[in-house]
């Protein structure tokens, strides 16, 4: 097989099937099918005649919009690769990932071109490629909108392969800088059918995309609705209101949405008379991911959505989707991360020589998937020390039970998930070593009711220097984006910082002394 349907190929089969279903909407426009292929194959044309070929790559910088399922698709016709950035990152990081990734344009929405304006000297992407959508055309820009309408609506003469690269998708690393995840089409399909087999999707579900869509969880769930020749329902706000997303529940008459615990506690924590004003009865399957969620926690939102069938799902933008915890397991098996699944194959659990550990003791996660990615752009040597063969690990600790059930034990190396974000101490503690007051440091994630865990920094300090705690938190505004920065700090004698034989600090240890006496 030489071939397998791409992102493109599902929408012009679709707006040839039903061109006139609706496909995507948000609060300021709506595309049917036949308009989001016509309005992605003159994007794609215009990328290609700016003399961008198969194979590179182009930055996008976006809230959540309409715009992503266009460029998304567009992309995919053009044989051209998505670099996703997250629009939390301040300009430095935001430079990093563009000059790594080697872009050859960048789209923007014109609310943040500002923080590409900042670093423009610093990045080496054509003059002529730096385009821009929006209220506003900024100055420097293209115009996006005169793009699409300049170019030809025929779908690109270019040959995309399933092993293509789709997306370059960029996660914290241990060592403060972005890893590039290579996302092939193929992966990205198989994802989709196997989420669509899984979960039961069909056309006639609308799905609520929250998650922002330069995030791995929308970009793979609305692939599966494309697929399908669903619709997407795409929530525009700049931060989460959980009575508008009610709203928006009912109004839209959403099936399924994919949302964090905080999100639901934000949601559960509205009075009773608001939540009453509201029909939620058609949304018969959720999602929750990304952190744990309590038992109470979780019984409040079956009461919420009753007719709803809660799943939870651990995965990665590595991975893809590994286990789920199945809706009929949801109170027996709390604190689990499920079972595999219809599309993740098998699950070992390692110890460091490669060995499987028994039931009961914590091993190293490895998965062999189908859909698997292939590796870290430009970084051979972490790609080689996520595989052992087949098998793939991002350094997840878990222990299987009897029964089977997946149980994380440690996310990534002390990686703190703070709101449905991925945050990596090494880059927060990167950025507060470079303090000319900072002679050691180290970042944790704290328990926290609503965002579920929040960055603490415990700070050892050079001999005869003082600091406060504001002074450290303000040093860390526009070195790295807000929601990394600590929301408090502790300070250490180094002597007390606990450390391994060979002196290196022991987060895991450090956290627990935190926790259990949080003023030392």
């Amino acid at each position: 097989m030489n071939h397998l349907l791409t992102l493109a190929d599902a929408v012009a089969t679709h707006a040839r099937l039903s061109p006139a279903r609706l496909a995507v909407r948000d609060s300021r426009r709506s595309l049917t099918y036949i308009q989001w292929q016509q309005r992605s194959n003159r994007l794609a044309n215009g990328l290609l005649g700016l003399g961008l070929v198969k194979g590179d790559r182009v930055a996008l910088l976006a809230y959540n919009a309409a715009e992503w399922m266009e460029l998304y698709a567009a992309l995919a016709a053009a044989g051209l690769v998505a670099v996703p950035i997250n629009f939390r990152l301040t300009p430095l990081e935001i430079a990093y990932i563009v000059q790594h990734s080697e872009a050859r344009a960048i789209v923007a929405q014109d609310e943040l071109t500002d923080r590409l304006d900042a670093v423009r000297a610093e990045l080496t992407v054509p003059a002529d490629a730096w385009i821009a959508f929006g209220q506003t055309l900024p100055a420097g820009w293209r115009s996006y909108e005169a793009l699409i309408e300049a170019s030809a609506a025929t779908a690109p003469a270019v040959r995309v392969l399933p092993g293509d690269m789709s997306a370059l998708m960029y996660t914290s690393g241990t060592t403060g800088k972005p890893k590039g995840a290579i996302r092939s089409h193929e992966g990205s399909t198989l994802i989709a059918l196997a989420t669509a087999l899984e979960m039961r999707f069909t056309r006639d579900d609308t799905a609520l995309l929250v998650m922002p869509m330069c995030h791995a969880n929308s970009l793979y769930f609305s692939q599966t609705f494309v697929h399908l020749g669903a619709t997407c329902v795409i929530d525009d706000r700049r931060s989460f209101d959980p009575e508008a997303l009610l709203a928006t529940l009912s109004s839209q008459r959403i099936t399924f949405t994919s949302l964090v615990p905080t999100h639901y506690i934000m949601m559960l924590a509205l009075p009773e008379a608001v939540k009453a004003k509201y029909d939620v009865s058609r949304v018969d399957k959720l999602m929750i991911s990304s952190a744990p969620a309590r038992r109470e926690t979780k019984l409040a939102i079956l009461e919420l959505f009753r007719n709803g069938r809660l799943h939870e799902l651990y995965g990665s933008t590595e991975h893809g989707w590994v286990t789920l915890l199945r809706p009929e397991e949801q109170i027996d098996k709390i604190g689990s991360v499920g079972r595999e699944w219809a599309g993740s194959g098998a699950i070992r659990l390692l110890d460091p020589d490669g060995n499987e550990v028994p039931d009961g003791e914590v091993g190293e996660l490895y998965s062999r998937t189908a859909y698997v990615f292939d590796g870290y752009w430009k970084n051979p040597e972490k790609t080689a020390e996520a595989f052992r063969g087949d098998w793939c690990s991002v350094g997840d600790m878990a222990r299987r039970d009897a029964d089977g059930y997946i149980h994380l034990v440690d996310r990534k190396s002390n990686m703190i998930i703070s709101g449905g974000e991925n945050i990596y101490p090494s880059e927060v503690e990167s950025a507060l070593a470079a303090h000319p007051k900072v002679k050691d440091v180290a970042v944790i994630g704290v328990p926290h009711d609503k965002w579920g865990e929040a960055v603490h920094a415990v700070v050892v300090l050079h001999q005869g220097v003082e600091a406060t705690e504001a002074e450290l938190l303000d040093w860390c505004r526009g070195r790295i984006a807000g929601y990394k920065r600590p929301q408090s700090v502790n300070f250490m004698d180094d002597s007390d910082m606990p450390r391994t034989a060979t002196g290196k600090i022991q987060h895991r240890r450090l956290r627990d002394l935190i926790v259990s006496c949080p003023t030392s």
